[in-house]
């Protein structure tokens, strides 16, 4: 029989990292982030198979996305840059379909038409499975190299719940791996319906919503 007694003590929690709205000024160096998070994910390769193109186009892309979070001051970052998460309140969504001619000019501008098109795809499809509650909407969070395994993304993510928790409402996210799955689970999110299903053979994405608490 072994006794509590044997047990080494508990560690000391780790401190909550120290985060930040990121800045204007910073979307160059935060995109460039993104884009190296992202070059080899499901998504990015399904819409730019080709890997060098990617590699010039993503910054641009991420450029877009990373406006669209500005203009609601919902990107969250790691004083130095080294973590991020873009995510929109409850009602940006309808008003950033709203702009869609104005964005989807803008992504025509970065991908060319084809390109353009199948990320037209995607965000058709997943507007589609938005929730009609008002939510929190976390896009996409990057973690650079060196600093995984501390828990960044994580935080960033907590740190939207907080404020999702304070306002009353839900939280929705896509898991595009079982990873990004297993994380949202972690922070309290259950799937929500049946995959979003890229056509040709494309990846699947995971609704994930979570309760406000």
């Amino acid at each position: 029989m072994t006794h509590l007694s044997t047990f080494p003590p508990p560690l000391p929690a780790a401190p909550r990292p120290v985060l930040r709205r990121a800045r204007r000024a910073e979307a160059g160096a935060l995109a460039a982030l993104l884009a190296e998070t992202f070059h080899d994910d499901p998504l990015t390769r399904w819409i730019t198979p080709d890997p060098e193109r990617r590699a010039r186009v993503l910054p641009g892309l991420f450029g877009v996305f990373l406006d669209m979070s500005f203009a609601y001051d919902a990107v969250t970052c790691t004083p130095d840059l080294d973590a991020v998460l873009l995510w929109t309140p409850p009602g940006a969504q309808a008003e950033l379909e709203a702009r869609g001619e104005e964005f989807a000019g803008r992504f025509e501008d970065v991908l060319g038409v084809r390109e353009a098109a199948s990320l037209a795809l995607i965000a058709e499809l997943q507007a589609s499975r938005h929730p009609a509650a008002p939510h929190y909407y976390a896009s996409f969070g990057a973690v650079r190299g060196g600093a995984r395994g501390r828990g960044l993304l994580g935080a960033l993510v907590a740190e939207v719940l907080r404020e999702a928790d304070a306002a009353g409402c839900g939280a929705y996210a896509e898991a595009s791996s079982p990873g990004g799955e297993a994380s949202t689970r972690g922070q309290g999110f259950v799937r929500l319906g049946e995959d979003i299903v890229l056509p040709d053979g494309g990846p699947r994405l995971r609704p994930m919503w979570r309760e406000p608490r």
